[in-house]
């Protein structure tokens, strides 16, 4: 029996009626299922956990340098839903198609964008993707397939619809996927974008990550159904909800949606469950969560159920669980202060590369 096994069937105890007491109807956790392996080898797992890991600790440090004043503007954090990001980036090709937004910083590093542009990037120095002419994530790398985030919630869904067309009027099988929150599915580009790609049966896989809020809304307050994957046959399109705290069901759900895509099944909404255990920023302190509710998610941590996972199963030791860590923190300790000793951009330099319309 693996060790995920046991913990899910020990999970009605740690939270049964007495700890879930606390817990408002509509936001209790589904429970928990064993983790399965869909036909990975041991090094793709392993390249999976260090994703995660990696994806973990490079938050953490932005977190700190945030705290720090070095990083100025808004920061948000992915913690406890970062199997979403590498789960579905691990799934795709590397000439797919990838559009994340400001959480998803693993499916970045599954892409190969390494951590010292990251860093750059938060750091608004001269050496970063944009110039230092942005602090978040909104850069792109066409050469790796990325397509860059975009502020407005919504707004890449139809622009992905958009590369998912031109790439097939180019002949290339590609799939396009990118990701929307439980709330941005109320936007209009939410459903003017999923629209338009079934109506044309396009390659598009759109990711729902659930996180149970709209920064301070719950779910349960903003829809009525019970899943927001039942948005997907009402526009006749394939769709899944899944566990977004176990990576591999993740990848899996992914895998089936880029194999329907690729041979001309068209799109696929694919509803992600997880809680993000931080607030919607670095300035949001989560007050509004029930604390039942967010210590139930830290039992489902995704690093420690697919850790458990690995160790229960032989795919891997602890001594290399130890060594990938103590591995990744000195390595990211030193991207960041590379990147802190990195210049600002001249002042000259805010003027250049900057669209500007004349009437």
């Amino acid at each position: 029996m693996s060790a995920v096994l046991r913990r899910s069937r020990k999970a009605p105890a740690k939270d049964g009626p007495a700890a879930r007491r606390d817990i408002p109807p509509g936001m209790r956790p589904p429970p928990l299922e064993p983790m399965r392996n869909p036909g990975l080898s041991r090094a793709r797992l392993l390249d999976m956990h260090r994703f995660l890991r990696l994806n973990r600790v490079l938050e953490d440090k932005l977190s700190a340098l945030y705290r720090q004043g070095k990083i100025v503007g808004g920061l948000y954090s992915s913690l406890g839903q970062e199997s979403i990001s590498v789960g579905t980036a691990c799934a795709l090709e590397p000439g797919d198609l990838l559009a994340p937004m400001i959480r998803n910083i693993g499916s970045l590093l599954v892409r190969g964008v390494p951590p010292l542009s990251l860093f750059l990037q938060f750091l608004a120095r001269a050496d970063a993707p944009t110039g230092g002419k942005d602090g978040t994530l909104h850069f792109d790398d066409l050469d790796k397939s990325i397509v860059g985030p975009i502020s407005v919630l919504g707004t890449l869904i139809p622009v992905m619809t958009g590369a998912a067309l031109a790439a097939r009027m180019r002949g290339e099988n590609r799939v396009a996927l990118t990701y929307i929150g439980d709330g941005g599915t109320s936007t209009g580009d939410f459903h003017e974008g999923l629209n338009l790609a079934a109506v044309l049966n396009l390659p598009l896989i759109l990711v729902v990550e659930n996180n149970g809020y709209a920064y301070s809304t719950p779910t349960h307050g903003q829809f009525a159904v019970q899943s927001l994957a039942e948005r997907g046959p009402a526009y006749g399109v394939a769709s899944e909800s899944i566990d977004g705290t176990d990576v591999l069901a993740v990848y899996a759900a992914t895998r089936r949606a880029v194999e329907r895509g690729r041979k001309g099944g068209g799109p696929t909404l694919l509803e992600c469950r997880a809680f993000r255990r931080r607030g919607h920023a670095e300035h949001d302190d989560m007050r509004y969560v029930p604390k039942a509710l967010l210590q139930a998610w830290e039992k489902r941590d995704p690093l420690d159920r697919l850790e458990g996972f690995l160790l229960d199963e032989g795919e891997a030791t602890k001594k290399e669980l130890r060594a990938a860590r103590e591995e990744i923190g000195p390595a990211l300790d030193e991207a960041a202060r590379s990147a802190l000793e990195r210049p600002y951009p001249r002042p000259e330099e805010t003027l250049r590369g900057v669209y500007h319309g004349t009437e």
